[in-house]
């Protein structure tokens, strides 16, 4: 695969925009150092050196001074794009920051695309295409354990496993350009159940890897849903998981119409918490659209938290939602215990949001149901569907040759397994996919 592109240099803001301690401006290109010697002025005898933060003043394209700063070069191939690289580390905010840029973009440099700087450390031969993925799943991580598994695909732990799986498929295709070279030393049978046998495997070690509930989790988080009739405490409960003041509380019941949502971390995972409308059967007709919206809720979360009034007898209400909730994954919540504990039930966790009084085995019961996420090497996924994919292929070799197809047929779904791998590591990879991958990351990375 080659795929060319324009050795242009490129600059952009490498940290958030607005106040701070300092800003990075990057500069990739073949005219990176020589517009760095052109802004940069290193204090008293200080050479310009490859990977030496120097201390200086930073001046626009006709001399003006724009910040007293840090930069530093970083010639190719040391970098992160492999080309030549230069930063300048001004002051925080607005001004010095955009004022260097605009003094490249004068000399001949041109803002850089969402991505592009890890775009060109792929297409340089830096880094495969999992990895530069990875570099925006840590960016976006939130979480310890979404984090994690960031750095198992940006330090190669999903390169390593594919690299594995296409080795056992170039071995199997030589198999098979084996038996069908020399036929009179190597029996067509017996080679043909050899790659049924190795691409039974194999499919079976691909799908393994996948598991589309552990990587949903590390990337959008843990959907709990509160739910209950009105005025158990939901959004009080909501507010104690929270540590604020996220949802309104009053003692008019129905005072939650819409969903309320509020995220937390535990145990290293995001959990989405969804505060949910009082749910009964005679709602006028606003409140009756939040009970709607609070069943779908209710239907597409990963644990629902049924609150009960701990301080009054169960009501008909409250029973029909134990029955109707029976097949979801749910805690008992029995809340107000701190007004009396009429409602008991065995399995439920009592609870106080006003005083605080059970909520951190609350926490620690959400915690254990959404579990850890296996650490397995295929999390993201478009790298999950093209190693199912993958895997189908295998499965229709191994079913062609134990129908008794030739071996050159089976050989085709081969390739085609081998080329679904190539797409995740950026072997087989077009501009399109490109384009699709590195829009979305941020400028300046």
């Amino acid at each position: 695969m080659i795929l060319a592109y324009e050795n242009d240099t490129i600059a952009a803001l490498a940290t958030p925009p607005g106040r701070g301690g300092i800003a990075i401006v990057r500069v990739s290109g073949e005219n990176a150092c020589a517009y760095f010697r052109a802004l940069f002025t290193p204090a008293g005898q200080q050479q310009v050196e490859s990977h030496r933060l120097l201390y200086g003043w930073l001046r626009d394209e006709k001399g003006a001074l724009i910040d007293e700063c840090m930069g530093v070069v970083m010639l190719s191939p040391r970098s992160y794009t492999r080309e030549d690289v230069a930063e300048f580390h001004t002051h925080g905010g607005e001004q010095a920051a955009q004022a260097a840029l605009h003094a490249l973009y004068a000399l001949g440099a041109r803002p850089a695309e969402p991505g592009e700087f890890t775009r060109r450390a792929f297409l340089n031969g830096r880094i495969d295409l999992s990895r530069a993925e990875g570099v925006m799943s840590m960016i976006a991580s939130q979480g310890e354990q979404s984090a994690r598994a960031a750095l198992r695909q940006l330090t190669g732990g999903t390169n390593a496993f594919i690299r594995t799986a296409q080795d056992k498929l170039t071995q199997m295709l030589a198999g098979v350009a084996a038996a069908l070279d020399y036929p009179e030393e190597i029996e067509e049978d017996e080679a043909a159940g050899d790659v049924r046998m190795q691409a039974e495997k194999l499919a079976d070690e691909l799908l393994s890897a996948c598991d589309e509930r552990a990587a949903r989790l590390l990337d959008t988080g843990f959907e709990v849903a509160l739910c209950g009739r009105p005025n158990v405490g939901k959004s009080s409960l909501l507010n104690a998981l929270l540590r604020e003041e996220r949802a309104i509380v009053t003692e008019i019941p129905g005072t939650t119409r819409d969903v309320v949502r509020g995220s937390l971390l535990l145990n290293g995972l995001r959990v989405n918490l969804s505060d949910t409308a009082g749910i009964r059967e005679q709602a006028e007709t606003v409140e009756a659209i939040g009970v709607q919206r609070a069943r779908e809720v209710m239907r597409t979360s990963d644990l629902l938290l049924l609150v009960l009034d701990a301080s009054q007898p169960l009501t008909a209400e409250d029973e029909a939602l134990m029955r109707e909730t029976s097949a979801y994954p749910r805690l008992i919540v029995c809340n107000k215990t701190d007004r009396g504990s009429v409602t008991q039930i065995s399995d439920a966790l009592p609870v106080s949001a006003a005083t605080g009084d059970g909520m951190d085995l609350l926490r620690t019961a959400i915690a254990r149901a959404a579990g850890t996420p296996c650490e397995l090497p295929l999390t993201n996924a478009r790298h999950m569907r093209l190693a199912r994919k993958a895997a189908e292929h295998l499965q229709c070799a191994a079913k062609a040759l134990e129908s008794g197809a030739a071996l050159d047929l089976a050989a085709i779904d081969l390739h085609a397994a081998l080329d679904a791998l190539g797409a995740v590591t950026g072997d087989q990879v077009d501009e399109k996919l490109l384009d699709g991958v590195f829009s979305r990351f941020c400028v300046g990375k």
